[in-house]
């Protein structure tokens, strides 16, 4: 359908069908990403939760890094939960050895930060610009953003001002899993900023 944005999900690994069903619900044109001409027809790009090491270690085995590396750097919006806040992160704490990330992101980004599966936990959030009720937000094995840049701004913070939520520019990173939720209004942010480039 003309007019519609087309989202692009990487889909190496993680949740991808759970982003691909709310961006369906709110009338976007969904493309699964896993090669550079894919990249090169989408108007927005999803990188979404699961292993950042496996995400990485594949973006490069399929010649995806520099193609999304270029895309980030030429201004495409590009949303990444959890995995993908990782992924954006232009710095790492506790990366294992070998570790890359495509960038973008003026932030520090600790991996697992909340410890394993088992520490996972719910939990409301405020999250600025947001209207209405607050964000019911499921932290699975989350990261969390322990230095903000001066490029970045929070979004959401938890008790004791731990941020989860930034963004910068047409770049938007999470370290929770609205997808899974129900919460459709960071999807909703991000179509915006893909609707406004495109």
């Amino acid at each position: 359908m003309a007019g519609r944005s087309r989202v692009g999900i990487l889909s190496l690994q993680g949740d991808v069908r759970e982003h691909a069903r709310v961006f369906s619900g709110l009338g976007a044109e969904v493309a699964l990403v896993r090669r550079p001409d894919e990249l090169a027809a989408v108007d927005g790009l999803v990188i979404p939760g699961g292993e950042s090491t496996t995400i990485d270690k594949l973006a490069r085995a399929f010649g995806m890094q520099d193609p999304v590396r270029r895309a980030i750097a030429d201004g495409m919006p590009v949303f990444g939960t959890c995995a993908g806040l990782i992924l954006l992160a232009d710095r790492l704490e506790d990366a294992i050895a070998g570790q890359q990330t495509f960038g973008g992101l003026d932030v520090t980004v600790r991996r697992n930060a909340f410890g394993g599966q088992v520490e996972s936990f719910e939990t409301e959030l405020a999250v600025d610009g947001f209207s209405g009720p607050s964000v019911r937000a499921a932290f699975i094995r989350a990261p969390l953003v322990t230095d903000v840049g001066p490029r970045a701004r929070a979004l959401a913070s938890l008790a004791g001002g731990r941020v989860v939520a930034v963004e910068q520019g047409a770049l938007l990173g999470i370290a929770f899993h609205p997808e899974v939720s129900g919460e459709t209004r960071f999807h909703r942010r991000f179509l915006d900023r893909v609707a406004s480039r495109a």
